[in-house]
């Protein structure tokens, strides 16, 4: 999958609850990141959807540049 243009350079930390669905952004568009307002429309891009299996807090990418999609790698460290 084509990775988005940077949104931020480090993760957003959210608290997830157990079995809620959260709706990441892929393109790096969106206004409400780390998830998906439908800015991506028209594009090859869509919304990843997360799915907790726990309540936990939980660090979402907004580099877009992750290989753990949704989550953060570390990736924004290696410009």
């Amino acid at each position: 999958m084509k990775k988005g243009i940077r949104a931020g350079e480090a993760p957003i930390g959210v608290d997830v609850e157990e079995g809620k669905s959260y709706y990441w952004c892929t393109c790096g568009k969106s206004a409400k990141q780390p998830f998906c307002d439908g800015s991506h429309t028209g594009s090859e891009f869509g919304p990843l959807t997360y799915k907790a299996e726990q309540s936990k807090k939980v660090w979402f990418c907004t580099c877009k540049q992750t290989n753990d999609q949704p989550l953060c790698d570390g990736s924004h460290n290696a410009k």
